[in-house]
């Protein structure tokens, strides 16, 4: 570890968790130095839906490097990226009835979602954005303001304006509509919330700690944006791309979003990608006016586009994600329900799902030791107080149901040391209790 320590920066996050150098990867596992396996239920925090190594993404990788295929063109017309563009409108676009033209931006979806917004305040000619609570869109200064965690935002170095928060369903409890709020807000002239540019939501907020809005709140929040004349784009930079069951999370609610965002598993191996869906008639940039020197990256666009031929081509992946969806549902049920004295509840949907500990220290430290049996699991929410249950959406039943059972016995052997250990200020035990 000594590398690490003298020359990277204290910024590094994940690696304090898992204390080992990896170095090979396939599928659902990690191999470190010492050749020891583990199961990966972080995966890439989104962006491995399809594990590593994917052979058949590799397969179409290696040909094309081999073939000395474009790796870098900016923005330029290349066979890759008119490969992608063409998967997309006819596996993803034309199946679901949508018309969207695609923005390429720089390779991160905090910048997707930059420049979402600038378009959005382009376009309408108004600054305010409305985003919610515990919502994440990323650390750019665009899009931390745009989001809650204060962590997050207490590294900015400067104000964060320009967005207006609004409490995300359920935050005021599950009879609270929380869209009528928004709706009166808009509608009175007092409240003093200018009409904005645009409304930014992830459907289920993956940072934020695995909240989920119901179908029937997406779709009041359409109906409030439509109302008042204001974009609706979707953060779909984490349970996008299969995630949630269906290509989009936001599918099933039958909202029509005017701009999406993408990142992550788009590029299905792991290659920086990232895009902006536009509706039409709102793609009103000036050439150049939004750019990013690594926004044409034709390996990344070799890669999404066979995991669009390869997966999405019909229905039969998404429907076995549906079936691994229902088996994590089951057994964190029965987790949740088992240990924790009542404390512990299950929160999130699809392959998008994780265990309320009530504490971070609690999801800490199961996490830990699930770490120290094999598997690599992290936490997320406000306190990092949901364990988040991250695989690929690959993985075999036979790994899934090991990793879920490594992850119980670790919930049970720390519940039970908490149980029988003796009550101090500020420990794990006090901690829990106190919540």
């Amino acid at each position: 570890m000594k590398i690490f320590n003298q020359m990277e920066s204290k910024v590094r996050s994940y690696c304090r968790s898992f204390s080992c150098v990896f170095d090979k990867a396939q599928g659902e596992f990690l191999f470190d130095t010492d050749g020891r396996e583990y199961l990966d239920f972080l995966a890439g925090a989104g962006t491995l839906n399809y594990g590593h190594n994917n052979p058949v993404f590799k397969k179409v990788l290696i040909e094309y490097i081999e073939r000395d295929g474009v790796t870098h063109g900016l923005d330029m017309h290349t066979q890759a990226k008119s490969d992608f563009l063409e998967a997309m409108r006819d596996k993803i676009f034309a199946p679901r009835g949508m018309d969207y033209r695609i923005q390429f931006t720089g390779p991160t979806g905090t910048n997707a979602i930059e420049a979402a917004l600038k378009l959005a305040r382009k376009v309408t000619g108004r600054q305010t954005i409305v985003s919610f609570t515990n919502g994440f869109h990323g650390v750019s200064l665009g899009a931390l303001a745009a989001t809650g965690n204060s962590h997050h935002r207490g590294g900015a170095g400067t104000l964060l304006t320009g967005v207006t928060r609004m409490p995300y369903d359920g935050y005021l409890g599950q009879s609270v509509d929380t869209t009528e709020y928004l709706d009166k807000a808009l509608r009175d002239g007092s409240s003093g919330i200018d009409k904005p540019a645009a409304v930014v939501v992830e459907t289920v907020q993956g940072e934020g700690g695995l909240n989920v809005a119901s179908y029937e709140w997406l779709r009041a929040l359409e109906q409030v944006c439509r109302r008042h004349e204001i974009l609706l784009i979707v953060d779909d930079i984490q349970a996008g791309c299969g995630r949630t069951g269906t290509f989009f999370s936001f599918e099933q609610a039958g909202i029509k979003p005017d701009m999406v965002t993408l990142s992550k598993s788009l590029s299905g191996y792991g290659l920086p990608m990232a895009v902006v869906l536009i509706r039409p008639d709102l793609d009103d940039w000036e050439p150049g006016e939004h750019n990013g020197t690594f926004r044409g990256n034709n390996l990344a666009f070799q890669t999404a586009t066979a995991a669009i031929n390869h997966y999405w081509s019909d229905d039969s992946f998404s429907r076995e994600v549906g079936r691994k969806s229902r088996v994590v549902s089951t057994r964190l049920d029965q987790m949740a329900t088992k240990y924790g004295n009542g404390r512990f509840s299950t929160k999130g949907m699809g392959m998008f799902q994780g265990i309320d500990c009530g504490t971070g220290d609690m999801a800490g430290a199961i996490s830990l030791r699930a770490f120290e049996k094999g598997v690599v699991i992290e936490t997320c929410g406000s306190d990092d107080h949901v364990l988040k249950f991250f695989c690929p959406l690959t993985i075999s039943d036979e790994s899934l149901k090991r990793g879920l059972d490594i992850v119980e016995a670790s919930m049970r052997e720390i519940c039970k040391e908490v149980a029988t250990k003796p009550a101090k200020d500020g420990d794990l035990e006090t901690a829990t209790t106190r919540n």
